[in-house]
């Protein structure tokens, strides 16, 4: 016997995010009643984590469901909401839910206008769109938004799926995207550029290296915030971090093109974190300033 309060789940783009949300809610005993797959990769997810729901096109779905989950890419999102009010697709009591973090509810108003009640759920991970995804909501964050009377429902089916709902204001919903963007993301361009330079000095497993300092370094940063903070800048090593602002200046020259302006970029904001903390006195920053500006070596 089905529990009370289950519902029938569409889910339009079978991408990475919205087949292994798909399967949480399915999980939750959810019935998942169709899904839209276009690509022969989200075919291939449908199938391998969404057995037996059929593939339909996505005004099908929406007639079908009682709670639709886009999973679309932020930019395709505002234009497939807008297209389907025009098609007089959104139903009154029908709930709406998006994953974009970029997003609030605003971009739902279409949705809204019709009767229905539009979501934010955008869980704050990296999905690789396998089954090991649904381990890792266990341990997963969701920054929801809603309208005050419906924050319970984002929060409830957050928590069905195995993670944990944080309320996101509307107004708040770019800069707390851009957080987690500047965390993560750029976290895989640092991690690259350090790998890039370990091989150019005859490093063959960068990652061997690489990977005990950084899953100490995180886990340190994760628990003590920035009194965590080692290294050159930080104890206000002028001639070493003039010296590697030289090093990175000549191999870029080689055409490698982007380390430098991100290690100068980072180590000009260490400094100013530094001596937020009282790590650095002003001397030793306008040392760093200088050093990290090849205007003033």
């Amino acid at each position: 016997m089905a529990k009370p309060g289950r519902l029938g789940v569409g889910i339009i783009g079978a991408g990475k995010v919205g087949a292994v949300l798909g399967a949480a809610l399915r999980a939750a005993e959810h019935a998942v009643v169709g899904v839209s797959a276009v690509s022969d990769a989200s075919r291939e997810r449908a199938e391998t984590l969404l057995p037996g729901v059929p593939i339909l096109e996505v005004q099908d779905i929406v007639e079908r469901a009682e709670l639709v989950l886009l999973a679309v890419p932020d930019d395709a999102l505002p234009g497939l909401v807008d297209g389907l009010a025009k098609l007089g697709a959104w139903q009154p009591g029908q709930l709406v839910a998006h994953t974009s973090g970029r997003f609030g509810v605003g971009v739902l108003h279409p949705v809204r206008a019709a009767g229905a009640v539009p979501l934010a759920l955008h869980p704050a991970m990296t999905f690789t769109g396998m089954s090991l995804d649904l381990t890792r909501l266990l341990d997963c964050t969701f920054g929801v938004t809603a309208d005050a009377p419906m924050l319970p429902i984002a929060q409830a089916l957050v928590v069905e799926m195995g993670a944990e709902p944080v309320a996101i204001a509307e107004a708040d919903r770019t800069l707390y995207h851009a957080a987690l963007a500047h965390g993560s993301n750029h976290l895989v361009t640092l991690v690259a550029q350090a790998s890039q330079l370990l091989r150019e000095v005859g490093v063959e497993s960068p990652e061997r290296m690489l990977g005990p300092l950084l899953r100490a370094t995180l886990e340190n940063a994760l628990a003590s915030g920035e009194s965590a903070l080692t290294g050159p800048v930080a104890r206000g090593d002028v001639g070493t971090v003039r010296a590697h602002a030289e090093a990175l200046r000549e191999y870029d020259a080689g055409g490698h093109g982007d380390v430098l302006e991100a290690y100068l970029a980072m180590a000009r904001a260490t400094a100013l974190r530094a001596e937020g903390r009282g790590l650095l006195k002003a001397d030793q920053l306008k040392g760093l300033h200088e050093a990290l500006d090849p205007k003033e070596d």
